[in-house]
């Protein structure tokens, strides 16, 4: 008779895309090293706090992750905090007509004042963070 093991699960810890690797820490608290070629095809952006199954392996370094699967990613703070879309629609047209101005002011030969410029700059970054969630 056969037995049937369950496989390990845990969270991610850190994963960097560039350097192919990170470490999950499992539901007992170990740590087990995780390098891109036991992600799935096509796996990007792995954030950290994402659950993962997987095989696990005795390596020359300790503990190392084989064939993990994503059971589910984290939802950001950023997005459970994000403006309703009627909300933002309001914005990005505001924006919009912002924008327009500045781009009237351009078209004549002027850049904006220094500090109607990063009020711009500031309000591009906060909807583009709101938009990026």
């Amino acid at each position: 008779m056969s037995e049937v093991f369950a496989m390990p699960t845990g969270k991610v810890r850190f994963y960097d895309d560039e350097k192919g690797f990170g470490f999950i820490t499992t539901d007992d608290g170990q740590d087990v090293f995780l390098h891109a070629t036991a992600l799935p095809a096509g796996t990007e952006g792995l954030k950290a706090g994402t659950r993962v199954d997987f095989g696990v392996a005795d390596g020359k370094r300790g503990l190392q992750a084989l064939a993990v699967r994503v059971l589910d990613a984290p939802v950001s703070l950023a997005k459970r905090n994000r403006m309703k879309p009627d909300d933002m629609a309001i914005v990005v047209e505001d924006l919009v007509k912002l924008l327009d101005k500045v781009g009237g002011d351009l078209r004549h030969g002027h850049y904006p004042n220094a500090g109607q410029g990063k009020k711009v700059a500031a309000i591009l970054r906060k909807v583009a963070d709101e938009l990026d969630a």
